[in-house]
C-alpha cells in the first residue's frame, strides 16, 4: 500500500466504525471456533500492516507478524510487538507445521498469487490448525479505493470457498459481513464510481477519507458489530466483505 495509507489506517483503527465493527465480528467468530481467550497458541498474522490486529490476536497466545513493507513493521515494533518478519506471503520464512493459527485480514486480495499464499499457510500450519481470512466482496465494486491500496481483485463467496478447498482447507465458517450497512454502502460506492468516471476523484481519496460525526460513526459501529450475534448461528448471503475460518 501507499505509505500515507498506513498513516491513515493507524490513525483511524481505534475509532472508525469499519475497524471497530470488523474487530467485533472477527474475534467473536474466533472465540466461538477456539473456545474463547487462551494463551497456548502460536499465531501468525500475514500482512499485518501497522499492527492494529496484533493486540486482539494476542488473547489466544504468542503473536508473530509478517509484512512486505518496512513502514508497516516499524508501526508494529513501536507498539511493542517484537516478533516481526519482513517477507512475502508466497514465501513464508517459517518452518513447516510451526503455527496453530494464521490470520489473513484483508491480505490475499493484495497478492497476485492468492492460491500460492494459502498453499504456504497450509504448509506452516500444524495438523488441525486454523486459518482466518477476510476479503472485500464483489468485483463490480472495484474502485479507486481498491487501486490505492493495491487490491488485485474482490471476491464472491463461491470464489473464496473454491480457493480454500483447492488447498485442502475445510471451511468451518464462510460468510459475507458488513451486511446491515450494505444498503447504504452499495449506492454510495456506485455513485463514487460514476463520479470518478465522469469527473475524477481527488488523488489519494479512499473509503476512509471521510469521517462521520461521532454519533453517526458510533451508530454504524454498533450496527456492524451487532452482526456478530447473528453470525454465531447463520451465514449472511450478501455483504460488503467476506470472512472465512477453516481448518487443515
Amino acid at each position: 500500500m501507499e505509505t500515507h495509507i498506513y498513516d491513515q489506517f493507524a490513525a483511524l483503527e481505534d475509532r472508525h466504525f469499519w475497524f471497530r465493527g470488523r474487530r467485533a465480528i472477527f474475534f467473536d467468530l474466533l472465540d466461538q471456533e477456539l473456545g474463547g481467550p487462551r494463551q497456548d497458541l502460536r499465531i501468525l498474522e500475514v500482512g499485518c500492516g501497522p499492527g492494529g490486529m496484533l493486540s486482539p490476536l494476542s488473547r489466544y497466545g504468542t503473536v508473530h507478524g509478517l509484512d512486505i513493507a518496512l513502514d508497516a513493521l516499524r508501526y508494529c515494533r513501536h507498539r511493542g510487538f517484537p516478533h516481526m518478519a519482513l517477507g512475502s506471503g508466497t514465501q513464508l520464512p517459517f518452518a513447516d507445521a510451526s503455527f496453530d493459527l494464521v490470520a489473513l485480514f484483508d491480505t490475499i486480495e493484495h497478492i497476485q498469487d492468492d492460491q500460492g499464499v494459502l498453499a504456504e499457510v497450509r504448509r506452516i500450519l500444524k495438523p488441525g490448525g486454523a486459518v482466518v481470512v477476510s476479503v472485500p466482496a464483489y468485483q463490480f465494486l472495484y474502485s479507486q479505493n481498491d487501486r490505492l491500496v493495491h487490491h488485485q481483485r474482490r471476491y464472491t463467496r463461491a470464489q473464496l470457498d473454491r480457493l480454500l478447498r483447492a488447498e485442502r482447507f475445510a471451511p468451518r465458517k464462510l460468510t459475507y459481513f458488513n451486511t446491515f450497512l450494505f444498503p447504504l454502502i452499495l449506492p454510495a460506492v456506485l455513485v463514487l464510481k460514476l463520479k470518478e468516471r465522469l469527473f475524477g476523484l481527488p488523488r489519494g481519496q479512499t473509503n476512509l477519507s471521510h469521517e462521520f460525526a461521532p454519533p453517526i460513526n458510533g451508530l454504524f459501529a454498533w450496527l456492524m458489530a451487532t452482526e456478530r450475534r447473528f453470525l454465531r448461528h447463520c451465514e449472511f448471503p450478501f455483504g460488503h466483505s467476506l470472512v472465512a475460518i477453516a481448518r487443515v
